[in-house]
């Protein structure tokens, strides 16, 4: 369980950076330049996210259980995990949803951790998806107090909509078929 936590802190940790403290953020990018930056920030955030899927595997070998859900539970998880492949298409595709949502991506995070959530009552379980969560709801909270970013995105046009959401049902379609049981050793069905 040490491992699991520890890549939870260095993954949102670094991902939390502007949440925390924007002004360090940019001095730090400033000094390193950007290109160096992104780099460490890449390097800090990719062994974070190796020592989560370490540790989340270590973990499973010994569950502790907190609760069962009921079975229907895992119907509703999927039915709210439908959206999510679309909204992180979306965040890079601007239209439609991107301007109505603002932050699809933090969206597909609540919306994957409260699945997740819904559906698993291990302590791994709990541990990992509930930090996601609770850190998407501080960093959208925290995005109303900062200036926004730019983030790299394709041209924004009336198609984007269309193929975030055909390429978010298709991917959905792969993962709930084949994809999570060959990742994660586990059929979402």
């Amino acid at each position: 369980m040490a491992t699991l936590i520890a890549g939870l802190i260095l993954f949102l940790g670094i991902h939390s950076l502007s949440i925390v403290n924007e002004p360090l953020r940019n001095r730090l990018q400033s000094s390193l330049g950007e290109g160096p930056f992104k780099g460490l920030y890449s390097v800090i955030a990719l062994i974070g996210l190796v020592l989560i899927v370490v540790g989340y595997g270590a973990a499973r070998l010994d569950p502790t259980v907190l609760y069962t859900p009921p079975g229907w539970l895992r119907h509703l998880a999927m039915l709210l995990l439908i959206p999510v492949f679309p909204l992180l298409f979306a965040a890079y595709l601007p239209g439609r949803i991107k301007t109505t949502l603002k932050h699809p991506m933090l969206v597909a995070v609540k919306l994957w951790a409260l699945a997740h959530l819904l559906a698993n009552g291990m302590l791994h379980d709990v541990l990992l998806f509930g930090t996601f969560l609770a850190w998407a709801v501080v960093d959208r909270i925290s995005l109303k107090r900062r200036p926004q970013r730019a983030t790299p995105t394709l041209p924004a046009g009336k198609a984007n909509d269309i193929v975030a959401v055909g390429a978010g049902l298709v991917v959905y379609v792969v993962t709930v078929v084949w994809a999570h049981q060959w990742l994660i050793g586990v059929s979402p069905t």
